[in-house]
């Protein structure tokens, strides 16, 4: 048994001076987004950004619609991807204050496949596509911002003023919302 024993730590100590002594196993979560994100087929409206180009668990998603109501608008959604992926979805909040039915004033969004129907086969690419075609059709069905999605539903022309004018930057009832359209 001490032979045994003594044999392991042989075998320990000589990967770690063969490997430099301090290099980690990357994660399975790690794996996965790296492949996700080398897998990654964004649309021309589409901006991954990474703020610390050693963390691929954390970065950002810059959508730029080009047609329907949020055209020309700039919406910026942060990505946390926990130690469970793929087994369970990523965080995503999206930064920039929007007025939209399946966005709330805090961030949080309203994807089917970011809750209740996420599966692991699902990808990183999966959830740029969903978060785009809310921006292309909005679905006032399913709301966190029910008053959006009340106006969307009752009066389009109404949901589209009030859509542009939160994009131009000002007040849509009591909420402020920056400009999120580029110069």
């Amino acid at each position: 048994m001490i032979r045994l024993f003594s044999l392991k730590q042989q075998m320990k100590e000589g990967e770690q001076k063969g490997s430099g002594g301090q290099q980690k196993k990357a994660s399975a979560a790690q794996l996965r987004i790296q492949k996700d994100i080398s897998e990654l087929n964004l649309p021309k409206t589409c901006v991954t950004e990474f703020p610390d180009a050693d963390d691929l668990l954390n970065f950002k998603l810059i959508i730029s619609p080009d047609e329907g109501f949020y055209k020309d608008g700039r919406f910026v959604f942060n990505f946390r991807v926990g130690s469970n992926y793929p087994h369970e979805p990523p965080k995503v909040k999206c930064a920039t204050l929007v007025y939209h039915p399946n966005i709330d004033l805090e961030g949080n969004v309203c994807l089917n496949i970011l809750r209740e129907d996420w599966n692991p086969v699902l990808t990183i690419n999966s959830i740029v596509y969903g978060l785009q075609f809310l921006f292309l059709e909005p679905n006032p069905e399913d709301p966190l911002n029910k008053e959006a999605a009340d106006v969307l539903q009752s009066n389009r022309r109404q949901f589209e003023y009030n859509v542009k004018k939160a994009m131009r930057g000002g007040y849509v009832g009591e909420t402020y919302f920056e400009c999120c359209m580029p110069k």
